[in-house]
């Protein structure tokens, strides 16, 4: 059989994404060239890799066989490619990394600041969405690099590489702060109003966990999306609010936002870098990666 690599790499992105469309796009090719390529290779192997659904596509037994090989193969030729980046400078390149909006600001603009000049010319792409998307669009490669807050469930596909410990604390306003003298049992939370990011979020997951394993049940007031909205109902004076003692040190300096002290203190947690374990980073991406985790 003299079956091309490129048809197999149309079917790795295919299958990876589950998406003719999402393929098309990842590849800067046409739906129909993806269409026919994923034809042809069925036909020349005699066998159907994928079912049509109304959703995408799914593999078949047979392409699930197929794209074991397959998986290798390809990312095997990217390893290869990127070693060969990994050889030239850094003159142009592109690093797509994706992370919440506050993680953005707070953790991840310095170290773009300092990396933009000293290499001016890689152009930086930034994805902010939900960490479930984040995770998908580095698994089928949209995505070099993610920066989160940890930790989270781990996997076997994923390396974990920490940056920066930090440490979550409860805040209120100068009300809040002298109704409560600054001091609070963490069971007595609920007779004040409460701002709570909401789910799904990493930082709301690890405050369930907090409070389940201090057996206490907590019911917010108020649930939001936005992180730093939350700190802005609290200045306001809507309630006790859960932050990142890192990335509201501003406010506490100006006394805008308060630390109200919980018994027993949250641990702490940390900001981390994501890739995928078994591909090796662009040159690029790589000289990101160094400076963050040296500066630590």
């Amino acid at each position: 059989m003299n079956i091309n690599y490129e048809s197999y790499r149309i079917f790795y992105h295919v299958a990876t994404s589950g998406s003719i469309s999402k393929a098309a796009e990842e590849l800067l090719i046409s739906q129909p060239a993806v269409t026919w390529q994923i034809k042809s290779l069925e036909d020349q192997l005699g066998l159907t890799l994928f079912i049509r659904t109304k959703k995408g596509v799914i593999l078949t037994d047979e392409g699930k066989v197929l794209f074991d090989y397959v998986k290798s193969g390809v990312e095997s030729f990217t390893n290869g490619e990127n070693a060969l980046t990994n050889l030239k400078n850094l003159d142009y390149g592109l690093i797509r990394i994706g992370a919440s909006t506050t993680v953005s600001k707070h953790v991840l603009m310095p170290y773009l600041a300092e990396f933009h000049e000293t290499y001016p010319n890689i152009e930086i792409k930034i994805v902010n969405s939900l960490t479930e998307n984040l995770l998908k669009d580095l698994r089928n490669g949209s995505l070099d690099i993610l920066l989160l807050n940890l930790p989270m469930k781990e996997a076997k596909d994923l390396k974990i590489t920490k940056v920066l410990d930090v440490q979550d604390i409860f805040v209120g306003n100068k009300k809040y702060y002298e109704l409560t003298k600054g001091k609070l049992n963490l069971k007595d939370l609920n007779n004040y109003p409460l701002l709570f990011q909401k789910n799904p979020s990493n930082t709301r997951e690890y405050l369930d966990n907090y409070l389940k394993n201090n057996k206490v049940n907590i019911k917010p007031k108020m649930e939001v999306v936005s992180y730093n909205l939350i700190m802005d109902f609290v200045s306001s004076g809507f309630g006790i609010g859960y932050a990142t003692k890192e990335f509201i040190e501003d406010e506490l300096k100006a006394k805008k936002l308060y630390e109200i002290k919980v018994t027993p203190k949250v641990p702490k947690r940390y900001i981390g870098i994501i890739t995928l374990d078994k591909t090796v980073p662009n040159y690029s991406v790589k000289k990101l990666i160094d400076l963050m985790t040296q500066k630590n």
